[in-house]
């Protein structure tokens, strides 16, 4: 009973905390929505001359969050009558919903309070997206009574394809940010991030750089559509918004097949061929010229060129270890991971910006994808594989340095200086006399000469004294023998003799001596 009762409690617990995280989706949605509408009203309390009421300023809103998640707009006020998409995703709005999706699938699986009982991955993900795409739902309901409805088939494929990945990578990084277990799956998802990044902040040098260079017709068109101070800081929120879709839009032009201005328009490095339609915005100013592009133009590949590179130093880095086909298959898998992504943000960032030739605008996301995948095998694949080649090297041993001798002290040279002047003679003087070396046996006086009676002449009669062992036979220092000579065997004594001495001892101390004799000492 008591094994049942716990059972059901922690079923209880996990259904409890199934509802939690889908309720917590709900309010994710509604949060973003929300921040969006209390944009809107501001906006539309602080116009002058406002189009419609509150209500209108809230289907704005609606029509502006779901078209963060990919969806198309349709709209139904155009000069013709007839109803004209609006495709193109303000790509720093989707930061809001995305990060708020993100956000509660991590939390709601990492919760600060361990103790008490949380989903699992799959509940959690499912959950989460599940609790949002109610509230979704019901706004895209909403929207078809404003005058931006939402399209419908749009609105079933990009708006639980990006709530899905949003709550997945929340997800991911609640467990640890978990990568395959493979090396060379893990390393061409980070070649892949590192080279999309690079790739990103490029196409935004790219972006800024040619707004710099059009500043005065991006000027002249803001100023020209703004009017009021009210317009003008809607304007300038519209144009933060798209900052991002600019530098993708750059990044698409770089890589080579380059951004549709309109059905029969492509600007591309090498020039701009057919009849644009570009319509009035600071940031279409920046736009190539007509005609055949030159050296700024061609410069924008170096992007790519450089993203390519970053993109195979990691892959080769990262499996320096392993062999060559694993190099190469992970630089393969980081191309084509790099190009789906490049894909999904050009498919995101261009779209239909109204009907007849405005169909087409922004970069082609299947022609972009399959650039990216080229320049990463044509070069990312060779740089990593020559990364690996240079990371597996053998250096070169360096021969070691002799130590240097130690400096003298200022004190000592100082002192040595007199002392070795007064070594060298002076010009005028003579030269000092050498040096004498007395080889007389003066100092043998006190035994009494070499013929006195207790002279050395009497240690002839010593079979085993050396005299050489008391004259040196030149003044000379001799070189020491490699090894030393075997010691001569010591000659019988005689019986008539008495033994030998060693030779250090004198006449003197023999002559003091007594002499043994049979009858004893004398």
């Amino acid at each position: 009973m008591t094994h049942l009762t716990e059972h059901s409690l922690v079923q209880g617990g996990r259904s409890a905390a199934f509802a939690t995280a889908c309720v917590r989706g709900g309010v994710a949605a509604g949060l973003g929505v929300g921040a969006l509408a209390v944009l809107v009203i501001v906006a539309w309390i602080s116009s002058p001359f406002p189009d419609s009421g509150a209500g209108g300023a809230l289907h704005l809103a609606a029509g502006l969050w779901l078209l963060a998640h990919g969806v198309e707009l349709v709209r139904t006020d155009t000069l013709g009558g007839l109803p004209a998409p609006l495709g193109i995703v303000p790509l720093l709005t989707a930061a809001l919903p995305v990060w708020l999706v993100f956000r509660t699938a991590r939390s709601t699986l990492d919760p600060a309070d361990e103790t008490g009982p949380r989903p699992s991955p799959a509940g959690t993900l499912g959950a989460v997206s599940g609790g949002y795409l109610l509230v979704a739902a019901v706004i895209v309901v909403y929207s078809e009574s404003g005058p931006l409805p939402a399209d419908l088939v749009t609105a079933g494929l990009w708006l639980p394809g990006v709530v899905l990945g949003a709550a997945g990578a929340g997800v991911w990084t609640a467990l640890g940010r978990p990568l395959p277990g493979r090396e060379e799956a893990a390393a061409a998802l980070r070649g892949a991030a590192a080279g999309l990044v690079t790739l990103l902040a490029g196409g935004a040098v790219l972006a800024g750089t040619a707004l710099v260079w059009h500043a005065g017709a991006a000027r002249a068109s803001y100023e020209g559509i703004a009017g009021e101070w009210s317009g003008r800081v809607a304007l300038a929120l519209l144009v933060l918004a798209l900052l991002p879709n600019a530098a993708v839009w750059a990044a698409a032009y770089g890589l080579g097949p380059g951004v549709a201005l309109g059905t029969g328009a492509l600007a591309t490095p090498l020039g701009l061929v057919g009849d644009p339609a570009v319509p009035p915005f600071p940031l279409l100013a920046a736009l190539p010229p007509e005609g055949r592009g030159g050296w700024p133009q061609w410069a924008a590949a170096a992007v790519p060129l450089v993203a390519a590179v970053v993109l195979g130093r990691s892959v080769g880095r990262a499996t320096g270890t392993g062999r060559a086909r694993e190099t190469a298959l992970a630089a393969l898998g980081a191309a084509w991971a790099s190009g789906a992504a490049v894909a999904v943000l050009a498919g995101a960032a261009g779209g239909p910006l109204g009907s007849g030739r405005l169909l087409a605008f922004g970069p082609v996301w299947w022609q972009a994808g399959a650039a990216a995948v080229l320049w990463g095998v044509a070069v990312g694949l060779p740089t990593a594989l020559a990364v690996r080649a240079w990371g597996r090297r053998v250096p070169r041993p360096k021969p070691p340095k002799p130590p240097k001798p130690p400096k003298q002290p200022k004190a000592a040279r100082t002192a040595e200086a007199p002392a070795l002047a007064a070594t060298v003679p002076a010009p005028g003087a003579a030269a000092p006399a050498p040096p004498v070396f007395d080889f007389s046996l003066n100092g043998l006086d006190g035994l009494g000469g070499l013929n006195g009676p207790s002279g050395l002449a009497d240690l002839d009669d010593d079979e085993g004294y050396v005299p050489y062992d008391y004259l040196p036979a030149s003044w000379e220092t001799a070189p020491t023998p490699s090894t030393p000579p075997a010691p001569r065997p010591a000659p019988a004594p005689r019986p008539d003799t008495e033994p030998p001495r060693p030779s250090g001892t004198t006449g003197a101390e023999r002559e003091a001596t007594p002499k043994d004799t049979p009858l004893g000492p004398v």
